[in-house]
């Protein structure tokens, strides 16, 4: 790179960087920052907008599996890695959020923690979060791997840990990886079943959330779960 290139870069990435203090980058722009620091000597911006065309947006750049990231020419394994790491740490503040607030107090920040979670799946997985007497997460656990299109539900399994832990209600979320479809009739079906079996044993069920095409929908939501069982 010739001298006058260099000093454009530097130039450019200081500019980033007070844009950055000052509240004014673009979603581009807060990438391409980002990948200065992993890759120092080369202009990044042709790449920035080239990962955002590839999955969609910045969102899903970062939400990307790290293989699928490495598959990207121009996008090495340290690049991979810090791309994923500022997912790792919104996932860590998005979990600290639901630890301390309860649920309903901050609906958004556990559903985007859901979403962070599931939306970079290409298999289904099903994930159960168990509410304390507060309505805040006491323990999370991956409860089932399924394949690409089903995940199936152990109701004893589900009850005994609530039980143990002392929980008071549960949280279920699962998602569809090859659809962008919302609750399937079985989703529904073997939600109601496991409501009414931990209802048995004074175990609310909250929620259940799937995640499909990068959106999060809610059974509460959209009025499908009894409202007896679920109401806070």
């Amino acid at each position: 790179m010739s001298d006058k290139g260099s000093s454009f870069t530097v130039g450019h990435r200081e500019r980033l960087k007070a844009k950055f203090l000052n509240d004014k980058l673009a979603d581009y722009e807060l990438l391409e920052l980002l990948l200065t620091y992993a890759i120092p000597r080369r202009d990044v911006k042709p790449l920035a907008h080239k990962l955002i065309r590839h999955f969609g947006g910045v969102y899903f750049v970062f939400t990307a599996p790290i293989e699928k990231l490495m598959e990207c020419d121009g996008v090495g394994r340290t690049t991979a890695i810090l791309i994923k790491l500022v997912q790792n740490l919104m996932l860590i503040n998005h979990r600290y959020d639901a630890q301390t607030k309860k649920i309903y107090h901050n609906p958004e920040a556990f559903i985007e923690y859901i979403r962070l979670k599931l939306t970079v799946l290409d298999h289904e997985e099903l994930h159960v979060y168990y509410l304390g007497a507060d309505f805040t997460l006491v323990h999370e656990e991956l409860h089932t791997r399924g394949s690409v299109d089903e995940s199936p539900i152990y109701q004893v399994q589900i009850l005994k840990q609530a039980l143990n832990l002392s929980a008071k209600s549960i949280v279920l979320a699962h998602n569809h990886p090859t659809t962008s479809n919302s609750f399937s009739t079985p989703d529904i079906e073997m939600t109601h079943n496991l409501e009414i079996y931990l209802n048995m044993s004074g175990i609310s069920l909250y929620d259940h959330f799937v995640v499909s095409g990068g959106i999060v929908h809610s059974m509460r939501e959209l009025g499908v779960l009894n409202k007896s069982s679920s109401d806070k």
